[in-house]
């Protein structure tokens, strides 16, 4: 016969489990194969266009927009400019490798994704989060699905 503390010390971490919110498992707001990285200046890049085949997160949902081919044109956020830099070396090393990569975060801003037939002018604060991430071929089921669709669309 279980004791009374114990009766009590199970209904309370239950309902502590009730009432703890879940966060996404997901906190990527891009997923993109980036074919090329095209750094403004060079030398020190203030901006940078991002080129591939980009699925980007829904601001509303769980689900992602259809993967499509084009770039993204970034700023540096102002103060936080080297830290920008060392994500698009990031973006830049797996330029051209085929390598799936997530970015930006979920349910915020992740900038505008253009057509490659527009110019690139106005570029929008690069959207800094976790860091830049190799999708591994161990990850969700979800994440996995978004991958192929955008394989799919990249050609490979």
């Amino acid at each position: 016969m279980k004791s009374p503390i114990w009766k009590g010390l199970i209904w309370t971490g239950l309902l502590l489990a009730a009432t703890v919110p879940v966060a996404a498992s997901d906190p990527m707001g891009v997923y993109c194969i980036v074919d090329k990285v095209v750094l403004e200046p060079a030398e020190r890049a203030d901006r940078a266009q991002i080129w591939g085949t980009c699925a980007l997160a829904n601001t509303n949902d769980w689900y992602f927009q259809a993967p499509a081919k084009g770039y993204f044109y970034f700023s540096a956020p102002s103060g936080q400019e080297d830290a920008a830099r060392a994500e698009w070396a990031d973006l830049k090393s797996v330029a051209g490798t085929g390598q799936a990569v997530g970015f930006a975060r979920r349910y915020k801003p992740v900038g505008r994704f253009r057509p490659a037939t527009d110019k690139p002018t106005a570029p929008e604060a690069y959207p800094l989060h976790n860091g830049v991430i190799k999708v591994s071929q161990r990850v969700v089921p979800e994440v996995s699905e978004v991958v192929a669709k955008i394989k799919q669309v990249h050609g490979r």
